[in-house]
């Protein structure tokens, strides 16, 4: 499929609202890509089907990880939240024929993280939370960190997701933890 294939079958599964975010996921991931030496095809890619079955529902999303044999950790079956990254990532590869593994795995870890991320994990991840429709508190400081740093602006995005989300009581992904972890080890010990 071509890249305006993919557009169209994010567009045709998702809300306007989501669809634009999916569109400007893809505009800012293929700049981080860019300045971080990451593919911006990819990147570009990879943004636009990031969110491809968050509108799905729970049901739908909970048969296409069963059918393409995707297991839930306990942290994840407690976290619905997570689940669309997932679903998203089997979909796209098995049901869309996205090959490239790069692309599938920036999708499935793209909200909640995961131990030894890549980089174009990391720009997706930073691009879905700064984005250009993105407005929350806190949204222009993780943007500027995003200049210099995918690691910082990573480190202050799940700060942010983990302060929300004990805030409400909700579960927390383990994974998280060890992207946070992992970026912070990597600032401390600077450039390779």
């Amino acid at each position: 499929m071509t890249y305006e294939e993919y557009e169209q079958e994010a567009k045709r599964r998702l809300t306007e609202k989501r669809f634009a975010h999916s569109q400007c996921v893809a505009a800012c991931g293929a700049a981080l890509a860019e300045k971080y030496g990451a593919d911006p095809e990819k990147a570009r890619l990879a943004g636009i089907l990031h969110d491809i079955m968050k509108d799905t529902g729970e049901e739908e999303q909970l048969k296409i990880m069963e059918q393409f044999g995707i297991m839930l950790s306990q942290a994840q079956r407690h976290n619905p939240k997570l689940w669309h990254a997932l679903s998203g990532a089997a979909y796209v590869e098995y049901v869309l024929g996205v090959g490239d593994r790069e692309v599938v795995e920036a999708i499935a870890c793209h909200t909640g993280g995961k131990s030894s991320m890549g980089l174009l994990d990391k720009v997706l991840f930073v691009a879905d939370y700064i984005s250009a429709d993105r407005d929350y508190p806190g949204v222009e400081r993780m943007r500027e960190l995003a200049k210099s740093s995918l690691e910082e602006a990573m480190v202050e995005g799940i700060a942010f997701t983990v302060a929300e989300k004990t805030g409400e009581r909700q579960t927390l992904d383990p994974q998280s933890i060890c992207a946070y972890n992992e970026a912070l080890w990597a600032l401390e010990d600077g450039p390779a």
